[in-house]
């Protein structure tokens, strides 16, 4: 569907006029196009962009770390490196995947660039403030890469105490990086609560907005309550350190079982961080390809907030073997479940929307359905290991590394390719070639399930994580891993491929899902203030393809 003339597209509402390039309405990517007017922008979708750039440069960095790792680990003993530069490899890895890529990835890139379009607002609340995060994101990943270059850390990204005090290797610019990244995230959660709460278009009450508002409005109430609490800890362990203030030191008076409780308390909730926006995208895609209205709308928003509000107070199940009590152990156990609870209502309104609808399985709905199994398996492996019985004897195996993976990176790197996938046409006007995106998922799925499935059956095994050197039984599965690990990269290297020609050659198109997302009403790519003429109302909710009451009583009259 390529926008020919500025008549509205059926479905539209007024000022949402579409526009071709040869009207009076530049899109927001030529109204202006010197560097100046693209580094000093306050222009939400332009600093989404900017986010996109980076976070798929630390993306690729971290992909590459994760490659030296499976190769390494291909023989039972030393193959490309020493131990040593080994324990450097997998901490860089971790950092840069979690703080520079997983967390920032879904509200960075795409909540900077869909949240008022999806309210119906000309920008954010603050978009000074939203520049501003973007700069304080890049000066904490230029402190955490100088400290990389400049002999990496060796502890882990979990920076567990009393090692990460003492350790010769270069901790403190990388835990001060991921200091002031953190205040990056408080700026982003605080602007997107307030443009929520106060730039929401006439006619879009609370239960008018669409469920990815809903689930960035809950990451960024975590965003803003957590990240102080790891941000202060990080200083805390940056000034032990570098001036053996002795507050995680036994030896000393210290506690550094205090260290866990502090860390897990921000970074449960940032599991939820990373998941959240995750499911925001998969409750607009399950809709959009289903052609159904969203199964259960109050439902899957209320369990947003319900994730929200559980994840601060299940950090002890990470804690089971620091020898925390009995009774405290089946509390946090009972709390893991709860988390389970608000998913699994979010999965099976997902499937109730999918019932009876007329799918069309595109690729970004292709990565929904890989969604929707890392989503059920991890979480499946999730309330395995928040069961005390079963997490001592799996705790700090490779079946822990597997879990994480599944129901971190898998799901929120499916969701952040659907997304990438399905906004692409409206980021850019311009389409990808569907046979190469199916063709890519396909890869993707598989060799994820390659590269970590082995890692469940290793890990059961008793192969301990973070080791360089492992029995020759364990070779096998090892091997296997690092075979899914190319495939998964491979899969990669076709979307970087077909994306960026079709950045370039793409075909021209406006709303090629015919979706009625509240994002694809106005013209794609959007203009720079979103819309054209006044503040556009919105009498139908989101996804609005068939009126209930009208199809129940076509049932009524059959």
């Amino acid at each position: 569907m390529t926008p020919s003339s500025s008549i509205a597209a059926p479905g539209a509402v007024p000022g949402h006029e579409a526009h071709d390039d040869h009207g009076h309405h530049p899109s927001y990517l030529t109204d202006g196009t010197t560097v100046k007017s693209w580094l000093l922008t306050v222009d939400h979708k332009r600093i989404g962009i900017m986010y996109m750039v980076w976070v798929l440069l630390f993306f690729l960095v971290g992909g590459i770390f994760a490659l030296l790792i499976r190769i390494e680990l291909l023989t039972p003993g030393p193959t490309i490196m020493d131990a040593m530069t080994y324990n450097r490899v997998f901490t860089l890895h971790g950092v840069v995947m979690i703080f520079l890529f997983m967390i920032p990835a879904i509200p960075s890139i795409f909540g900077n660039f869909l949240l008022p379009l999806m309210l119906g607002a000309k920008d954010v609340a603050f978009p000074r403030l939203n520049l501003l995060s973007l700069y304080v994101y890049l000066a904490g990943a230029g402190f955490a890469l100088w400290g990389m270059l400049n002999g990496g850390l060796d502890t882990g990204w979990t920076f567990y105490t009393p090692y990460s005090a003492h350790t010769t290797t270069t901790v403190a610019p990388v835990l001060f990086g991921a200091f002031i990244i953190g205040f990056s995230s408080i700026l982003t959660g605080m602007n997107f609560i307030v443009t929520t709460h106060t730039m929401r278009a006439p006619g879009i009450t609370w239960f008018k907005m669409p469920l990815m508002v809903w689930a960035l409005y809950a990451t960024s109430c975590i965003q803003v309550l957590a990240t102080p609490v790891i941000g202060l800890l990080l200083l805390l362990v940056t000034a032990e350190n570098l001036f053996s203030l002795g507050m995680f030191d036994v030896a000393r008076g210290g506690d550094p079982v205090l260290f866990q409780h502090l860390f897990w308390f921000y970074s449960h909730p940032a599991v939820y961080i990373m998941v959240l926006p995750a499911f925001g995208v998969m409750s607009e895609i399950v809709s959009a390809f289903s052609r159904k209205n969203i199964f259960g709308y109050r439902a899957v928003a209320y369990s947003s907030l319900g994730i929200a509000f559980v994840g601060f107070f299940a950090w002890g199940h990470h804690m089971f073997v620091s020898g925390q009590s009995t009774f405290n152990a089946g509390v946090f156990g009972v709390l893991t479940m709860l988390v389970g609870v608000f998913t699994a209502i979010k999965v099976f309104n997902w499937v109730g929307t999918v019932y009876k609808g007329a799918v069309e399985f595109s690729t970004p709905f292709a990565y929904f359905c890989g969604f929707l199994f890392f989503t059920v398996f991890g979480g499946m492996t999730g309330i395995a290991v928040g069961t005390v019985s079963l997490d001592v004897p799996w705790h700090d195996t490779y079946f822990v590394v597997a879990h994480f993976h599944f129901i971190m990176v898998g799901a929120t790197i499916m969701a952040f390719l659907a997304a990438l996938h399905y906004w692409f046409p409206k980021m850019f006007g311009k389409m990808y070639h569907e046979g190469w995106g199916l063709v890519s998922a396909a890869f993707i799925i598989l060799g994820f399930n390659a590269t970590f499935i082995p890692q469940f059956l290793v890990g059961n095994a008793g192969m301990p994580r973070r080791y360089y050197e492992y029995p020759e039984r364990f070779q096998a599965l090892n091997v296997a891993s690092t075979a899914g690990a190319s495939l998964l990269a491979f899969g990669f290297i076709i979307i970087a491929v077909y994306l960026t020609y079709a950045l370039i050659y793409g075909e021209r198109v406006d709303n090629p899902w015919h979706s009625k997302g509240y994002e694809w009403l106005t013209m794609s790519p959007p203009p720079t203030h979103n819309f054209i003429g006044p503040q556009p109302t919105y009498p139908e909710e989101p996804h609005f393809y068939v009126d209930p009451k009208k199809a129940e009583g076509e049932v009524s009259d059959v």
